[in-house]
Parts: structure tokens; C-alpha cells; sequence
């Protein structure tokens, strides 16, 4: 039988809640499809800071080296500031393991609706491609004279040119399995030398994709037409920090936060790859049985997915749109009255 070793990060909050429904939902599909998973708990997370001060221990990296991939559950408690709990485990891993892929596919699933009008499943269907290893995500830079009136930061972004072509040339590669058209995001209008080099770079490689329709945006008017006009985007390729925010505004467009998944993707298979549902710990939440676990077991399935295991992807899935189209069983956030644990066995008896 193939077995795989996965890693599991539950994390904080409603990520402990969601990360044991999709791995009840992975169980049952290994178990029809012919393979198993080995799972290997991790306790990284805001709660170990609190208690040892460190997000992971000091060989945190190493020991999930080892790993056929990792499932990353929701980071984030009160009193560990943002900055501390990104920096201290997420970033680092996603570099650590050349993880320079953010795929982030958002669809407007059965049973749901958008926030925006009149708009159906097909016209609500890309996949943002995020730089995730270097960009507008820099330690570089500080701030000096703190206190005093002539205090400043400075803040540097770091674009290497193997860095942006790597992301643009995994963009087109997956344009070709889907629609054949990307847009890139930029803003070389203001901003004067990372902009420029980046739209350099997105044409020269566009040059050798004669086949797919290439564009590009600025992060202004793309937002606008993520709302306006998103039938006109399929795939979309961006920077660290324009990826991060239009992922979570097509997020937002196709269904919510809730609904969202995501890969942090090592194409080159020599690390594992990661993956997470895009929303938060929500830690008021969390602990009461009324948190969607939908983005966590979509976030699960990319992973089948990553790991070769397209079929049994596929059957998660299709038993995700099942339940959420009968919605007999659906979540609070969903307009219903079921528990985190009742809509997992739910979509687990679905396969």
C-alpha cells in the first residue's frame, strides 16, 4: 500500500478545530482510493510561544524536512503580535523549504453566494499565483531615531531575476492546463525599479508562450475588475504583497475567507510543500463547533493533488459540492445549524 508521511501543524484557534475534520476527510478517502497517511503531529504554534518563547524549536525546519508534505493549520492568538507569529513560523518554512509557489485557486462553490450580483459559478472561477520566497516580504531595512522627531524606517523589497522569472514561467505552465490567458499585476506606474524589472521579465517569458494570451494590469485596476469584471481573469500572477491582497479580495468575491485554500508549492519536489486554508485562527471562535472546515479540507485536497493522488482529489471534492449544494448540513456561516465535526462526517459519508 503507498503510504505517505504528513506532517500536521494544527496551530491556534479554529486551525486545531478544522485540521481534524480534513484529516477525518483524507482518512476516508486513503482508505477507498488504496493508499495511507501517516500523520505526525507538530505543537508549533502562538500557545508554544507563550510557554517557551519560540513559535518552533531551533530544529523545527529539520524535523519536518523529512516529510511527504505538511498541512498547516491556522496561526494566530491575542497577545503574540502578528509580525512575531508570521516571521517566527510560516515564513520560515515557506523559505526554508523553497516553497516560492502561493497557489491560491478561489471558485464559487454549490450552495454558496458571492457578494457580488447576478454573477454564477463560471464566472467566478481563477487562481492567483503569489511570489511567496522574496519580494515586498523582506527583513531588509530598520528604523532609526526611534522616539525622535526626525525618526524614519526604511523598508527594501528584494526581486531577484531567477525569483520573478521562476513564479511568471509557473504561471504560464499552468495556463496552458487551463484557460490560456494570464494577467500580471504590477504597478511600474509609481513604483520605479521593482515594477519595471518585473514587467521585463513577465514579457520576455510571455514571448516564449506564443499560445497563451498575456497581459498586463495594474494592482489598482485589477482590483476594480475582480469586482467589476471577473470573468475576464483566470490566472493572475503577482508579487508577495499584491498576491496576498488580491487573493484574499477574489477570496471575498467568490464566497469568503472561509471557503479558501491554499499551496505553498516547492514545483521542484526536492522540499514539501505546505498547505493552509487562507483564513485566520478566528480565536473568539474557536473551541465552539461552529467553524467552517471546508477551506481546511480544500486546502487538504490540493495536497492529494500535490502528492499524485488526483483521483481521490477529485472524489474530495465532489463530495465537498455534494453536501454544499443539498445543504442540509452546513455551518453557520453558511446559513445553517450543523457543528465543524457534523459537516466533516458529512462530507467524509459523501465520498
Amino acid at each position: 500500500m503507498r503510504t505517505y508521511e504528513i506532517a500536521t501543524i494544527p496551530g491556534d484557534g479554529i486551525g486545531v478545530d478544522v485540521t481534524v475534520e480534513a484529516r477525518k476527510v483524507l482518512d476516508a478517502a486513503a482508505a477507498q482510493h488504496g493508499f495511507a497517511l501517516r500523520w505526525t503531529e507538530f505543537d508549533y504554534s502562538c500557545e508554544r510561544y507563550s510557554a517557551t518563547g519560540a513559535m518552533m524549536p531551533e530544529d523545527g525546519v529539520a524535523k519536518l524536512a523529512g516529510f511527504d508534505s505538511i498541512l498547516l493549520g491556522a496561526v494566530g492568538f491575542p497577545g503574540v503580535p502578528d509580525h512575531v507569529s508570521l516571521w517566527g513560523l510560516l515564513i520560515p518554512l515557506r523559505r526554508a523549504f523553497s516553497q516560492y509557489v502561493n497557489l491560491r485557486p478561489v471558485r464559487l462553490l454549490p450552495g454558496t453566494t458571492s457578494v457580488l450580483a447576478n454573477r454564477t459559478a463560471d464566472e467566478l472561477e481563477m487562481v492567483i499565483v503569489r511570489e511567496n520566497s522574496e519580494g515586498e516580504y523582506s527583513t531588509l531595512g530598520g528604523r532609526h531615531n526611534a522616539g525622535q522627531p526626525g525618526e524614519f524606517v526604511l523598508q527594501e523589497s528584494v526581486f531577484t531575476r531567477v525569483g520573478v522569472e521562476r513564479i511568471i514561467r509557473y504561471s504560464f505552465e499552468l495556463a496552458r492546463t487551463r484557460s490560456k490567458r494570464v494577467c500580471s499585476a504590477t504597478k511600474s506606474n509609481g513604483i520605479i525599479h521593482t515594477m519595471p524589472f518585473w514587467d521585463e521579465i513577465f514579457e520576455l517569458v510571455a514571448a516564449e508562450y506564443a499560445d497563451v494570451a498575456a497581459e498586463q494590469c495594474h494592482i489598482d485596476a485589477l482590483a476594480a475588475r475582480m469586482v467589476q469584471h471577473p470573468d475576464r481573469l483566470d490566472v493572475i500572477v503577482a508579487s508577495n504583497l499584491f498576491g496576498d491582497i488580491l487573493s484574499d479580495l477574489a477570496a471575498a468575491v467568490t464566497g469568503g475567507l472561509g471557503m479558501a485554500p491554499s499551496g505553498n508549492i516547492n514545483p521542484e519536489r526536492t522540499h514539501p510543500s505546505m498547505f493552509e486554508a487562507v483564513h485566520g485562527s478566528a480565536p473568539d471562535i474557536a473551541g465552539k463547533g461552529i467553524a467552517n472546515p471546508v477551506a481546511q479540507i480544500l486546502a487538504a485536497t490540493m495536497m492529494l493533488d500535490h502528492l499524485g493522488e488526483v483521483e481521490a482529489a477529485r472524489s474530495v471534492n465532489a463530495a465537498v459540492e455534494k453536501v454544499l449544494e443539498e445543504g442540509r448540513v452546513a455551518t453557520p456561516d453558511l446559513g445553517g445549524k450543523a457543528t465543524t465535526e457534523q459537516l466533516g462526517t458529512a462530507i467524509a459519508e459523501a465520498l
